[in-house]
């Protein structure tokens, strides 16, 4: 699967930790920084991370913050993309089956390492439900069409 991961300085250790996780079972990452500890605006991340996800240039999306809200904030603001900021396994599990979310946030200093690829596995593993999920979903791109700016 190819996954774009990012984060700020604040999620970086989280975001290094899940990258050695997932290279090893043959996923393709695309990192879109943080590269290091030093402080990055979250938005400079978050931003072009969805982009890629919306234009199909990753299948799906990790951004990380120190508690996943700013990024998930900034990620929604792509049209297309469906970011869900998940503290649980069964929460990125539903947010995959019911709503097609294509990017998880979470928050580095909200969750632990073990916790955290709990929540990604389960996001990673599910896939949307469609049927009367397809209904809401699709007033959900409405919206993003209705809104979109360029």
């Amino acid at each position: 699967m190819r996954i774009a991961i990012g984060s700020d300085h604040a999620g970086y250790r989280l975001k290094e930790f899940l990258r050695a996780e997932l290279a090893p079972l043959g996923h393709e990452l695309a990192d879109f920084g943080a590269h290091g500890p030093e402080s990055v605006d979250y938005p400079d991340i978050a931003a072009p991370l969805a982009r890629s996800v919306v234009a199909a240039e990753a299948d799906l999306g990790i951004v990380v913050c120190s508690n996943g809200v700013g990024v998930s904030i900034v990620a929604n603001k792509v049209p297309g993309c469906r970011a869900a900021l998940c503290h649980d396994a069964w929460s990125a599990a539903r947010a995959r089956e019911h709503t097609n979310a294509n990017v998880l946030a979470l928050g580095a200093l909200a969750i632990g390492e073990q916790v955290a690829l709990d929540i990604v596995r389960a996001f990673l593993s599910h896939n949307f439900e469609g049927g009367r999920h397809a209904r809401r979903v699709g007033k959900i791109e409405a919206l993003d069409t209705q809104y979109a700016r360029d």
